[in-house]
């Protein structure tokens, strides 16, 4: 008897079994093709504006593999690779240089609106501008790339409230608080400590995005900057472009501290694809680099031709240790880790970056990471949030916080600057 009961559960477990487990390549792709990749943060603008002074009547963005000069790199991006890589929203910088005094800023910044406007607006039947989370979706759902745009810096809006509204009214939907130098509000992840993170008008311009609805990015800021920002946001933040410090401790990581306050802020972390901010090795390489360019400078004042015969030498000596498809999953693992599955999206930078980790050479790569994360055991569901979902959530969130402050008027500061 009890041999024929086990025989029957058997043959029924057997029954109720599926065929066959998905492999991991087809988990990644089933996730892909539910839930396209909304990519965080890609530089195409500013390689228009480096290569063609943004005069783009006869670019090709259909295919840009050819774009190789004796000075650039072929650029990461056009429409058959982000087809190819299950791009679905793509997140377009509008970077301007922080070196830039603030009225050159916010007219550079205006003038990258407007071209990536245009290059979206030359492909109808492939891309949308979406300015709404509602957008986005009816633009996927037609089977476009929808694109939105952010600004990369505060020194975008010349520190005035003002023109942040009009940014936002002229399409720009994210603004990372600073680049790589302080704004006169705000400490940068990479200059020397000013302001002890936001000021009193920092602090307000954060609200003043949150009533008006643009999300606030916090790659690129000190580490006391995400901290105020998460002290007066009401309404999750997005890290653009960012890995974990705890694997790789350059400062432009997001640390444990601030990956804990996540879950309660509904934010995510783009993890991104620079090789220096992914592998620790690659981060000294760069360290040392400079420092020998620094050394040669210094010991061959005015005499170019000699920093660069010793810099070709050094080169030749150490060579570049690449980071790989692993690092970046390494990173995302970590971020599961302190904050959980709902706190990750991608945030490649391509186009921004000299190359891509090896396997994720660009936009085109990212079902193979898809395929790694699924080998550690990430569900369909997960990858999902990843990919697609996280970031919709927030940017729903985002707009719902920004209704619930209609009854909330303009922050207003004198005019001629918020300090």
């Amino acid at each position: 008897m009890l041999r024929r009961f086990a025989t029957a559960t058997a043959f029924a477990a057997l029954m109720c079994a599926p065929l066959s487990a998905q492999t991991p390549e087809e988990t990644a792709l089933a996730a892909l093709e539910a839930a396209p990749v909304w990519d965080g943060h890609n530089d195409v603008p500013i390689q228009l504006r480096a290569r063609f002074a943004n005069e783009i009547g006869d670019f090709d963005f259909t295919d840009t593999s050819d774009t190789r000069t004796d000075e650039r790199n072929a650029m990461h991006t056009d429409m058959a690779r982000l087809r190819a890589g299950h791009v679905g929203v793509q997140w377009w910088s509008v970077y301007v240089p922080a070196s830039l005094d603030e009225p050159e800023a916010v007219q550079m910044t205006i003038e990258q609106i407007d071209v990536m406007k245009r290059l979206i607006a030359r492909y109808p039947d492939e891309m949308a501008l979406a300015l709404t989370a509602d957008e986005v979706e009816a633009a996927v759902a037609q089977g476009k790339i929808a694109g939105l745009l952010g600004m990369e810096g505060g020194h975008s809006i010349g520190s005035s409230l003002a023109v942040l509204r009009q940014m936002y009214d002229l399409g720009a939907r994210y603004m990372t608080l600073t680049h790589s130098k302080n704004t006169p509000w705000a400490d940068s992840a990479t200059d020397a400590p000013e302001h002890g993170g936001l000021t009193d008008f920092g602090k307000d311009l954060v609200r003043e995005m949150n009533r008006i609805g643009m999300v606030v990015d916090l790659s690129h800021v000190s580490e006391k900057t995400m901290m105020d920002a998460l002290d007066v946001a009401r309404a999750p933040v997005i890290f653009s472009h960012s890995s974990a410090r705890a694997l790789n401790g350059h400062a432009r990581n997001v640390p444990d501290a601030v990956l804990a306050r996540l879950p309660q802020n509904g934010g995510i972390v783009m993890v991104t694809a620079v090789p220096g901010f992914l592998s620790e090795d690659a981060r000294a390489w760069n360290a040392n680099r400079e420092a020998e360019e620094a050394r040669l400078k210094a010991l061959w004042q005015g005499q170019p031709d000699a920093v660069a015969s010793g810099m070709a030498a050094w080169d030749e000596a150490n060579p570049y240790p690449p980071a790989d498809i692993s690092d970046m999953a390494d990173h995302i693992d970590h971020v599961r880790k302190i904050a959980g599955v709902d706190a990750i999206g991608i945030g490649g930078d391509y186009d921004g970056i000299p190359a891509g980790p090896l396997g994720l050479e660009d936009v085109s790569t990212y079902p193979a990471l898809f395929t790694e994360l699924a080998r550690r055991g990430y569900s369909q569901e997960d990858l999902e949030k990843i990919s697609f979902r996280n970031m919709m959530r927030v940017m729903r969130a985002v707009e719902a916080a920004s209704a619930a402050m209609g009854d909330v008027p303009p922050y207003e500061y004198p005019a001629g600057g918020g300090e």
